[in-house]
């Protein structure tokens, strides 16, 4: 049976992280529906006195991420009177660094976000990616820090972009049977270049979908079975020859898939065994 709660999420910058945690915990419990209440930038006490009223309104979990030791405090006190659940994530992991570094956190809100260096590297990757998608701007190629080669449907524009939110710069080129692949991406020296590659019928199946989309429903090459594993062989073939890395996103996410891009570029870079 659906069992459906009251979830808020406090936080004192944009709420990201504590959405991604509660979103990874929700994932776990098949028969519950959290409604979630989405509290951001929480800075001041008359914005922590909003927070309590809704609460109060729609008891259920809080989970948060405040800083600041009074406004904890506020918001703790706030719920105990209520008889609401709070949850401090970030705690466990700051109280294990602090122990570690022998220090105390700063306590300052948002400060992940704050426009620094490497904020302006993702927003740097992320044009780059999108310039360079599904084999535009080819003359960049060099440029990038990886270049993602597969046929179509592999996930590579998502992967890219996946990537480019953590900094990297990805390229990606189609590959196409009886298309030349562009001679700037066989000269590359730079980048790690990694052929994607998917099962067969599964890649017809997310082709079908994709037609659909585009009302289009008529057999081609496209979503044959027999020419897309000729397609799929053939690509791995290419891959094999140019000795690139080859990662099968069958069964993987995005998140998979660029996990093990991460240790190639790792590996690539002296850093892991």
């Amino acid at each position: 049976m659906l069992t459906r709660f009251h979830l808020h999420l406090v936080s004192d910058s944009t709420g990201d992280t504590v959405h991604s945690v509660a979103r990874a915990c929700l994932v776990q419990f098949d028969e519950a529906q959290a409604i979630e209440h989405v509290w951001s930038m929480v800075r001041t006490q008359s914005q922590l006195d909003r927070v309590l009223v809704g609460v109060e309104a729609n008891p259920g979990i809080v989970l948060y991420t405040l800083v600041n030791e009074m406004l904890r405090q506020s918001l703790q006190e706030g719920c105990r009177r209520l008889q609401v659940t709070t949850i401090p994530i970030l705690d466990p992991v700051l109280g294990a660094l602090a122990a570690f570094l022998g220090r105390e956190s700063r306590g300052l809100p948002g400060k992940q976000h704050l426009l620094d260096n490497e904020y302006f590297a993702r927003i740097d990757a992320m044009t780059f990616a999108i310039n360079h998608d599904d084999g535009q701007s080819a003359w960049g190629i060099e440029d990038s820090d990886v270049c993602l080669v597969g046929v179509s449907r592999t996930s590579k524009t998502p992967t890219s972009l996946y990537l480019a939110n953590r900094g990297i710069k990805a390229a990606n080129v189609p590959f196409v049977p009886g298309v030349p692949l562009p001679p700037e991406l066989l000269a590359a020296q730079k980048p790690l270049v990694v052929g994607l590659t998917n099962d067969p019928e599964r890649l017809i199946h997310l082709r079908r979908n994709r037609l659909s989309m585009l009302d289009h429903n008529g057999e081609t090459d496209y979503t044959d079975l027999e020419a897309v594993r000729a397609e799929v062989r053939e690509a791995r073939r290419v891959f094999a020859e140019r000795r690139w890395p080859v990662i099968d996103v069958t069964r993987r996410s995005i998140e998979e898939t660029a996990a093990a891009i991460y240790k190639l570029l790792a590996r690539r870079h002296g850093l892991d065994a």
